[in-house]
């Protein structure tokens, strides 16, 4: 079974029938599946039209990071190809966790495949179809049914591990980078502009169990600040503000990574424990980052009776 290609494809859908897989090609000619295929626009993507590609948002939980809950019961990530969706293992995976497995594959999708390509699946238990945008495009080779390359391998990875957040809050990001072909992630002026605060790096490899490591490239916080991307994220201590197993610390990002001099947005690799990886960093807006005394208790604040982010009574008042 194979599937025909199209430059000027706008969509792709995978979808589960009685027939087995059936991929439909949006705007760019049919593909060849294992039985009938019928042409229908793609579906809405559900994160909303971006105008750079680079930006996206996080809240994917940590309990999506461990590599249990990413290893489809042992098989390797390849086997998210076309028949991998398809696949007996696949939906048993699925169906262990249905919540957190959607959650996942949101974000692998996301991570994965291009803007303007989506990929569905059906749940056969309860006729619940669940719908996937794609927007970074970092896999084109495992996102076309092929297996991963080992470049995609660990974009996907430090690309899931970007978009984690240990308060489950929503706060758009801004993905620096290569793709798995060694294109740079695309970006504007003004989203440089906007995204003023360089973050963290990202890199790892959850295919093959190696995990996931972060690095901070961000000036520590002080006492009055916080924010929901506080597991690369420094304070005056030069630790983490939380610990988010299973990601790893490994300190600043220029002591393990090699800057890429094209761009100087990003690292070109990162090394840890003698293994070289292909990594992403981010960039988060100053709007996002809470400050102790603006009035507003925020989800990383505390209450009690100083003026720092975890006894803030400015904000979130004294403790009972």
């Amino acid at each position: 079974m194979g599937s025909s290609e199209n430059g000027r494809r706008r969509g792709a859908v995978v979808r589960m029938s009685s027939w087995g897989l059936m991929l439909t090609l949006v705007g760019g000619g049919l593909g060849t599946g294992c039985g009938p295929t019928a042409q229908e626009p793609a579906p809405p993507d559900a994160v909303g039209t971006r105008k750079q590609a680079a930006l996206s948002y996080n809240s994917l939980s940590f309990n999506g990071l461990s590599f249990n809950g990413l290893s489809f019961n042992g098989l390797s990530f390849n086997g998210l190809s076309f028949n991998g969706l398809s696949s007996p293992a696949f939906a048993t995976w699925f169906d262990e966790d249905p919540a957190l497995a959607d959650e996942v594959m949101h974000y692998v999708v996301r991570c994965a495949v291009p803007e303007g390509e989506t990929r569905t699946f059906t749940d056969s238990r309860t006729e619940t179809l669940h719908t996937w945008p794609g927007l970074l495009g970092l896999a084109p080779t495992w996102a076309a049914g092929k297996p991963a390359t080992l470049s995609e391998q660990q974009l996907i990875s430090a690309c899931l591990a970007a978009h984690a957040n240990p308060f489950g809050v929503s706060v758009p990001i801004s993905v620096q980078g290569r793709d798995a072909g060694g294109v740079t992630i695309p970006s504007t002026p003004a989203e440089l502009a906007e995204f003023s605060r360089p973050e963290s790096c990202f890199f790892g490899n959850l295919f093959l169990g190696e995990g996931v490591y972060a690095g901070s490239q961000n000036p520590p916080l002080d006492a009055t600040q916080s924010t929901t991307r506080a597991c690369a994220t420094v304070d005056g201590s030069g630790l983490p503000r939380r610990t988010c197993a299973p990601l790893v610390y490994v300190g600043s990002c220029s002591a393990s990574c090699t800057p890429d001099g094209t761009s100087g947005l990003s690292f070109l690799s990162c090394a840890v424990g003698g293994v070289t990886y292909q990594p992403l960093t981010t960039r988060v807006r100053d709007a996002d980052l809470a400050v102790c005394g603006d009035g507003t208790c925020q989800v990383t604040e505390g209450c009690g009776g100083a003026h720092m982010y975890d006894a803030c009574a400015a904000d979130c008042g004294a403790c009972p």
